[in-house]
């Protein structure tokens, strides 16, 4: 009885350390982003020199060969992975007028560094540009113990920026 007890709990363990927790969808990030009326997504592709600066922003070779995004306007939508220590967080980031307007972690799948899903975390990046060596143009302070986590919403802010610059400037446009 002991080792089927035993064995339950490792179960429930390790079916709740690969389970993400979800903050919020994709789709309700969206909804609530364009007030309900989501734009259909546009594809940016990363060949060539964007797919070089990507690689370069995010420390290594991007997994991907497109990222879909959104766009109203000058505003535009990405929803991003990045691997924290060892699995991938979802990030939701909202750019208007080459500025954040928002960042929003989607789901958060590691067992340590969630503190980076909490406004006091990400208010930090309203407001943040890129600068020419596609860096912040502000600080962001780091939490103890969620570096790795850091790191990754660091660059993936720094990302979607970057994404948005290549946006066709025609569609920057506000109609």
């Amino acid at each position: 009885m002991k080792r089927l007890f035993s064995n339950c709990v490792l179960w429930l363990a390790l079916v709740s350390s690969a389970c993400a927790d979800t903050y919020q969808s994709p789709e309700d990030f969206l909804r609530e982003t364009f007030a309900g009326t989501v734009p259909k997504p546009a594809v940016l592709w990363l060949t060539g020199a964007v797919r070089e600066q990507t690689k370069a922003i995010l420390g290594h070779e991007p997994s991907q060969l497109r990222v879909r995004y959104w766009q109203q306007g000058q505003r535009s939508a990405w929803i991003l992975d990045e691997i924290g220590k060892e699995k991938p967080i979802t990030t939701g980031i909202v750019i208007d007028a080459n500025r954040i307007e928002r960042i929003r972690v989607l789901a958060f799948r590691e067992s340590r560094g969630w503190e980076v899903r909490h406004s006091f975390f990400t208010d930090q990046f309203k407001q943040r540009g890129l600068t020419e060596d596609q860096k912040l143009d502000g600080p962001i302070d780091g939490i103890s113990g969620a570096t790795l986590s850091v790191r990754a919403l660091t660059n993936l802010a720094r990302l979607a920026l970057y994404f948005h610059r290549q946006i066709p400037a025609t569609t920057h446009v506000t109609p």
